[in-house]
């Protein structure tokens, strides 16, 4: 049998190497701890490295984990911006 993802929306953002308040205000106060300039996420199947460019996403149960910049571009598209948006706000 053939399986395809179920489409699904999430919130992601990128994480640069210096943009932690960002990052922070994504998670929610469960910012990860920065280690030798690469982030370490507390995720569901346990602690995972995000490096520059990683993309930090949430998921539907809204835990954090880290994406490869090239699986991110290869899985998801952007369907808003939300600096676009007025009165959208993190």
């Amino acid at each position: 049998m053939k399986y395809k993802k179920k489409p699904v929306v999430i919130d992601a953002v990128q994480f640069t190497g210096d943009n932690g308040d960002e990052i922070s205000k994504f998670m929610q106060c469960q910012f990860p701890f920065l280690e030798n300039g690469n982030l370490k996420i507390g995720t569901l199947e346990g602690v995972m490295t995000a490096n520059p460019n990683d993309w930090i996403i949430k998921g539907v149960k809204g835990e954090f984990y880290p994406c490869k910049p090239d699986i991110f571009k290869t899985t998801y598209e952007c369907v808003e911006n939300i600096h676009t948006i007025p009165g959208h706000s993190r």
